[in-house]
């Protein structure tokens, strides 16, 4: 499993396929304003880039991906 909740934090962990998107959203709707941590993610799956876009989480953590850092995660922070 690619989502781990880690003292409250959501850990997103290697390759996220469109299974772990019921996982996330889960996670996310349990408890509103969880931080998402994407230091040790993969590939995401736009299921979950989609749970990320709607629900604005706090994210934290860069893992090295020029792709992710450079055009999706501006996308996920809030103003």
């Amino acid at each position: 499993m690619t989502v781990h909740l880690d003292n409250g934090t959501i850990r997103l962990e290697g390759d996220c396929h469109v299974e772990d998107a019921e996982s996330l959203l889960n996670l996310l709707q349990e408890e509103p304003g969880r931080t998402v941590d994407l230091s040790a993610v993969g590939a995401l799956h736009t299921a979950v880039l989609q749970l990320l876009l709607a629900f604005r989480p706090r994210i934290t953590g860069t893992n090295g991906d020029v792709f992710l850092e450079r055009w999706i995660t501006p996308l996920l922070v809030t103003a």
